[in-house]
Formats: structure tokens, C-alpha cells, sequence
């Protein structure tokens, strides 16, 4: 899987924020509804102290309810028990209209948030280079995209947010708790710096013990993805079992790893439990003897009480948010980690645009390896003129979908420069580059939408009569018109519904509409009979004609058409044209 690069919080955080730009004004918004709670927490117990001070008892209203309540209900006890239920539902009225507005806010700007990322995490995985891909598989990017990126808006929303709030709520709670006693205000402080021992010895293990975590789940994932895209064989070799016990153990690991991480998790909370019990308890303890000698009035206890509680919720709010963004930031990681992945065929910025190729493709002295050490090709030299039909021939595994690889730019040559038209291919636009080719497969893929969009893929906005042309060409269109649904018939996944050949005609209809000037053909007979064979042969005649052909095949017989044979054996590339007496082209 490779070494995950390591992060500070910091370049984190502004790497996350700097994402977050075009919904900063919904950030503001959370952040202004959410300081909000502060007075309507610092309300909510002065109902009680009315009602035990001022109902029960004989002591004043609070300053700023005396100046503006009438005399007549100051004055009578019901009056003011009346107003005293009216303020307390009011303020529980709005506090929960505030946390309505708050969260549903907070929802729709994560889930704005999440599917840009992951629009963009997927943008870019499309764009990564063959070579990441054939080295980590697929699975890890799907956990990367789906998982991962569901922790930027945990960290860009919940991650400051909280911070900022619930540190004024505890600024307000401090300074009205002093004010009423500054003794018990000083007592209740004193948590403080062991809370921030704890965070911060805490905060580093559980950043590590959550990267292991999505590293095994991903691993998982990657087990139900490869089993369930290969159910066939799977089902074929009656390896359900086993492959059952493959995920098990997998699936086990991760499950062992998360409950490990949550023991810690808990831990910590217990540990800031503990000690926020210990500071009120020794408020509780200080408070009682102060009623009791006349100092403080019970109300004025209760209301410290009260206030206690919402002063502890924002330390404990602060110091669990930053052991619990610990998971976000490790998403967030994996993320960036997934991004920073440089594409190994970049695009010069200077690229020359391309509409239509003649078609003329030259290999000089081209040097080739998928590892560094083990050359795959070495020092592949030859020219094809426009039109021609090349032939490539070798035994399995001897580089020839490699030379087609180099030829479409899913690699870069290690040495040497590949030609077309006369000008090297990383002089060209990618996407220009790619739109002159058209590639059949030996396996053939389709994707599990409508034939019409499939015969269509490399030309969307292709019309009805173009795909029925295509289809025509390539000889599939009477077979399509026995469907039900016609052209508008689904394939399947991986276009399971139909026959090899049939899946094999609707890629060529493909290539007939996208109609580029240059066509590869890999082995694109070679798991058909021999009457759907012919029929593929046919199509394939009309498709070649006047286009630039690489036809791969390991039957020398398929190649009989072909102006130019390759025979490609240990990495070198002998060229010669077919049943000429000259040669055109050498490996050097």
C-alpha cells in the first residue's frame, strides 16, 4: 500500500480550511447561530433562582429583570411564579429553535462539503497515472473517496467551530461564577491545565491508532471488491468458504484495531469525567459551608451549581473535540495523501492541441520497465506509416500490451521518444492524445447502462441514427432489435447480460462511432467461436479500412492482412513487413 505521508494539525487544518473556501460564508453562519447558545445557556438557570430566591424567598430580582418588570408582579408571588414557568419554557423554546437552525445548517454545508471532496478525490484518481493504479489497486482509493473524505467536513465544521464557542461560553460561565463567588470561581479553574495534560498526551496515540484503523478497513474492503468482481471463478472453484475466512480475518483485524482505539477513547473520557467530578465536588464541598456561614445564599449556590455544569460542558467539549478530530485528521491524511499523488504522464503546460492525426507513429529507441531494474522493452525502434495495419506477435507476457500502453500514454518510456505525426506524444494535449485512438480488448468492458450508451461511450453526444449506424457496421444491430427495450436495453454490470461476442460487437460499434484515426485491436477474437469469430473478422475489415491498425494476436494467421509484422520476444522488438523481401523497420 505504500508509506502514508504524516501531516501536522496545522497544515492539516489549513489545507482543510483552504477547501472549505466556497462555503465559508455557511461556516460564518454556523458559527453566529452557535454563539447564540452561549446567552440562552447563561438563561437557563435563572428561572431557578428566581423562583427559589425571590418566589420561595425573600431576595431581590436580579438587576435586569427589576428594571423592567411592573412593579404589580414583582410585588405578587404568583405573578412572578407565572412569569418565572412563562421564562422558563421561553428560553427552552429558543434554544431549541436555535439548535434546530444550527444543525440543519451544519448538515446541509458537511454534505455540500463531502460531495465536492469527493467529487474531486475522484477527479483526480481518474487522472493518476496506470502505474498507481496496477500498484494499489482500487479498493484503497474507493475507501479514500467514500470514507476519508467524510472527515473534511467533521474537521472544517466541527473542528473550529466548537474551539471558538465553547471557548467564550467558558470565558462568560468563568466571569459570572467569580462574580457571585470568587472563591468557588478560582476552585472551579483549577481542572483546567490537568485537562490540557490529558489532551495532549492522549492526542498523539489516538492519531496513529486511527490511521491503522482505516489501513485495516480499507484492506477489507479491498478482499470484498477483488470476490465480488471475480464471483464467477470464485463460484467456479467453490472457494466461498474460503474466501469468507479471508474477509473474517481481514475484517477482524480492523474490528480489533476500531475496539482498541475506543477503549482509549473511553478512557480519556473517563479520565476528564473524573477529574470535572473532582472539581465539583470540591466547589459542592466549598459552597455548602459558605450557605451554611452565611456568606452565599442558596440560590446563589444553586445557580453556581447550574452554572458548573455548563462551565465543564465546554471544557470537556473542547478537550474530547481534540482527541476526537483525531479520526478526521486522519482521514483527512489519507486524503491529501491521495491527492498529492503527482500523475506519473503530467501535461506541460505549454501543450500543442491536436484535432485529427494522419496517423504516421514512429518508436525511437524506446526503453521501457514497470520497475526500476527490469526493463520490459529495451531500445524498440520502428516506423509505421499512415493506413498501415500492424500485426504484433509474442508470447504471453513478452511486452506486447506494453508497447500499447506507450503508444496510448498510460506510461511514459524510460528512454527514447514515441512519435506521432512527427512531434513526441508529451508535446500533445493528454486528452487530445487519447481522443485519436480506439481500443477493442480481448476482454471486452462495458458498463451497466444501455447499449445505446455504450456503443456511444467515446461520443456522447452522439445522435439515435449515428449508434445505429455504428451498430449496423459492426454488425450487431439485428441482434440489438430482438430485445424488448432495443437500443435502450441494460446491459448489466460489466455487461453481464450478454454473450462474449455480443459484448465484443457492441466495443466495436464503439470504435466505428468514436471513429479515430488510429484503432487497437488486442486479441479481440480470441474467446469466440469460430462463426461469431468470422463475424467480428467482417466488422473488423470495415473498421480498419483507412485508419492506422496495431492488431495484437498470438495467432499468426489472424495477422495475414497486416503491412508490418512486430514480433516482440525478451524485451526486444524485431520488425519486418509481411511477406516483403526488404525491411522497413529494425530494433536496434
Amino acid at each position: 500500500m505504500g508509506t502514508e505521508r504524516v501531516y501536522s494539525d496545522w497544515v492539516l487544518y489549513r489545507r482543510i480550511l483552504r477547501w472549505a473556501r466556497p462555503y465559508w460564508g455557511h461556516i460564518f453562519g454556523i458559527f453566529v447561530l452557535s454563539l447564540l447558545a452561549t446567552p440562552l445557556a447563561l438563561l437557563a438557570p435563572v428561572p431557578l433562582k428566581i423562583a427559589v430566591d425571590s418566589v420561595l424567598g425573600d431576595q431581590p430580582l436580579p438587576d435586569f429583570l427589576g428594571s423592567v418588570l411592573p412593579e404589580s408582579v414583582q410585588n405578587s408571588s404568583t405573578a412572578l411564579l407565572a412569569f418565572t414557568a412563562i421564562l422558563l419554557v421561553l428560553v427552552e423554546l429558543l434554544s431549541q429553535l436555535q439548535a434546530l437552525a444550527t444543525n440543519g445548517l451544519k448538515i446541509y454545508t458537511s454534505e455540500q462539503l463531502t460531495l465536492s471532496f469527493r467529487a474531486w478525490l475522484f477527479h483526480h484518481s481518474q487522472r493518476l497515472s496506470m502505474a498507481y493504479h496496477d500498484s494499489r489497486g482500487s479498493a484503497d482509493a474507493n475507501y479514500r473517496i467514500q470514507y476519508d473524505a467524510a472527515a473534511i467536513p467533521s474537521v472544517a465544521v466541527g473542528g473550529v467551530i466548537p474551539f471558538v464557542s465553547a471557548g467564550l461560553m467558558f470565558v462568560l460561565m468563568m466571569v459570572i461564577i467569580a462574580r457571585v463567588d470568587l472563591t468557588l470561581g478560582l476552585i472551579a479553574i483549577t481542572v483546567t491545565p490537568i485537562l490540557v495534560v490529558l489532551t495532549w498526551a492522549y492526542r498523539r496515540r489516538l492519531r496513529q491508532r486511527y490511521r491503522d484503523v482505516k489501513a485495516l478497513e480499507s484492506s477489507a474492503l479491498s478482499v470484498v471488491q477483488e470476490v465480488l468482481s471475480s464471483v464467477r471463478v470464485v463460484k467456479a472453484f467453490g472457494q466461498e468458504h474460503r474466501e469468507e475466512i479471508r474477509f473474517r480475518v481481514k475484517a477482524g483485524q480492523g474490528m480489533r484495531a476500531r475496539v482498541r482505539v475506543s477503549l482509549i477513547d473511553s478512557s480519556f473520557g473517563m479520565a476528564i469525567g473524573l477529574v470535572t467530578a473532582v472539581g465539583t465536588g470540591l466547589v459542592l464541598f466549598v459552597g455548602v459551608r459558605g450557605v451554611q456561614s452565611g456568606t452565599l445564599t442558596l440560590g446563589s449556590l444553586l445557580l453556581v451549581m447550574t452554572y458548573l455544569v455548563e462551565l465543564y460542558g465546554p471544557l470537556y467539549t473542547v478537550t474530547k473535540q481534540v482527541t476526537s478530530l483525531q479520526s478526521g485528521l486522519a482521514s483527512a491524511e489519507r486524503a491529501f495523501t491521495l491527492l498529492d499523488e503527482a500523475r506519473d504522464v503530467p501535461e506541460r503546460h505549454d501543450a500543442i492541441r491536436l484535432s485529427r492525426a494522419r496517423g504516421a507513429v514512429a518508436f525511437q529507441d524506446v526503453s521501457f520497465g514497470y520497475d526500476r531494474g527490469r526493463p520490459v522493452l529495451e531500445h524498440a525502434t520502428f516506423e509505421v506509416q499512415p493506413g498501415q495495419r500492424v500485426g504484433i506477435a509474442g508470447r504471453t507476457g513478452a511486452g506486447k500490451t506494453t508497447l500499447m500502453n506507450l503508444l496510448t500514454r498510460f506510461y511514459d518510456p524510460t528512454a527514447g521518444a514515441i512519435l506521432l505525426d512527427g512531434v513526441d506524444l508529451k508535446d500533445y494535449r493528454l486528452a487530445d492524445l487519447r481522443a485519436q485512438f480506439a481500443i477493442v480488448l480481448q476482454d471486452p468492458v462495458l458498463f451497466s447502462t444501455t447499449i445505446a450508451e455504450n456503443v456511444a461511450y467515446g461520443k456522447p453526444d452522439a445522435s439515435r441514427a449515428e449508434i445505429v449506424a455504428a451498430a449496423k457496421a459492426a454488425g450487431i444491430h439485428e441482434f440489438v432489435m430482438t430485445l424488448p427495450e432495443d437500443y435502450d436495453a441494460e446491459v448489466g454490470e460489466r455487461g453481464m447480460t450478454l454473450s462474449g461476442g455480443e459484448r465484443q460487437r457492441v466495443s466495436l460499434a464503439r470504435a466505428f462511432l468514436k471513429d479515430a484515426p488510429i484503432l487497437i485491436l488486442d486479441e479481440p477474437t480470441s474467446s469466440v467461436d469460430v462463426k461469431t469469430e468470422q463475424l467480428i473478422f467482417d466488422a473488423m475489415e470495415r473498421l480498419m479500412s483507412g485508419r492506422t491498425t496495431f492488431m495484437i494476436a498470438h495467432r499468426l494467421s489472424t495477422l495475414d492482412s497486416c503491412d508490418l509484422r512486430l514480433t516482440v520476444e525478451a524485451g526486444t522488438v524485431a520488425a519486418r513487413p509481411a511477406d516483403r523481401p526488404s525491411i522497413i523497420a529494425t530494433n536496434a
